[in-house]
């Protein structure tokens, strides 16, 4: 990441953070949702054909086959490319914003449909992770002229998984919500470290 973003995206992740335990908070062990969940959730749950089929397809891109296959092709690209530093960065952020959301579900317990944790969502946070991580190799060297499209980037990932996450009725619209922000919170925290994790090891080797 830039030395520009640097201090931008120090504030987004911050703010996201905030949100991500302001929602952790409200919503720890309950199996209802809330106002905000209801009005949401029933303007999108349950669409038809073809919107259902689309809601399945980004769904299944967020299953391990699926996550799976889209992670390989970007690190293989980014080796191909012999930029070593983009595919840890590429596996470390991704990897971490979905092992952050998979750990909050266990510690605030909300569920859906009965047992099934829900609070954030894993599927949301990957979907933006990985968006947030191409999005920040492609401008990368653009200062803060890249921050508009990293951020928008984001927010369509965000926006089309999570909305295929409520139409399918796997999470609240809060769910939602918290995976975005896990990603806002640990990818550019992932990113600050790996770049210097790296520049350390580059200045001891000189």
């Amino acid at each position: 990441m830039s030395a520009p973003l640097r201090g931008w995206f120090g504030v987004v992740a911050a703010l996201a953070a905030l949100v991500v335990l302001g929602l952790a908070v409200r919503y720890a062990g309950a199996s209802e949702p809330g106002r905000l969940d209801d009005r949401i959730g029933t303007a999108l749950y349950g669409v038809g054909s073809p919107w259902h089929e689309v809601a399945r397809t980004l769904d299944a891109l967020g299953e391990p086959a699926g996550s799976g296959a889209l992670m390989t092709g970007i690190v293989v690209a980014c080796l191909a490319a012999r930029r070593v530093r983009a595919a840890v960065f590429a596996v470390a952020g991704v990897g971490l914003a979905v092992g952050a959301a998979t750990l909050l579900k266990h510690l605030v317990g909300r569920t859906i449909h009965g047992d099934n944790l829900s609070y954030p969502s894993g599927h949301t946070a990957f979907a933006t992770a990985l968006a947030l991580v191409v999005a920040l190799l492609a401008t990368r060297g653009r200062g803060r002229e890249g921050l508009g499209p990293v951020l928008g980037a984001a927010l369509l990932a965000g926006a089309a998984m999570g909305w295929a996450q409520i139409a399918l009725g796997a999470h609240y619209p809060t769910d939602v919500l918290g995976g975005w922000c896990t990603a806002l919170a640990v990818v550019p925290a992932t990113a600050w470290l790996v770049d210097r994790s790296f520049d350390t090891v580059r200045r001891k080797r000189i």
